[in-house]
């Protein structure tokens, strides 16, 4: 199994369509035998779908994500964990240990996001909904 982390700084990116990164963790028989961050160079949104399936990727963790990446990531076969927040090392470990605090129902539908705006971990209010 190969799980991703949208990542920045050792903790999980909160917007997958503009994250650089994507840690990667290789799990065999329940846990990590090989860790390393991959650079998305500059590919973005729809394409991220194409690069972790390239990538050989079964599962994603992440903050925010739009309902169009998550169709792209259901049909390439990558099971989704949005909602995440906090460090990306703790989040698979409690993705291994299956006590994950994900959001089965995390939306981020807008773009142009104001500074340090995160869709992963707040109640919305304006002219957006996530």
């Amino acid at each position: 199994m190969r799980i991703a982390v949208t990542y920045e700084n050792g903790e999980v990116f909160q917007h997958f369509g503009h994250t650089e990164q994507f840690k990667l963790y290789d799990v065999e028989e329940g846990k990590v035998v090989k860790e390393r961050v991959a650079d998305t160079e500059g590919q973005g949104h729809g394409a991220l779908a194409g690069f972790l399936a390239g990538l050989k990727v079964d599962t994603l963790i992440c903050g925010g994500i739009g309902g169009g990446a998550q169709q792209a990531l259901a049909g390439a076969g990558i099971r989704l964990f949005g909602g995440v927040s906090g460090r990306a090392d703790d989040a698979v470990r409690d993705y291994l240990e299956g006590k994950l605090n994900y959001n089965p129902n995390v939306r981020c539908d807008h773009h142009g996001h104001e500074q340090g705006h995160s869709c992963g971990q707040h109640t919305c209010k304006g002219d957006h909904s996530c």
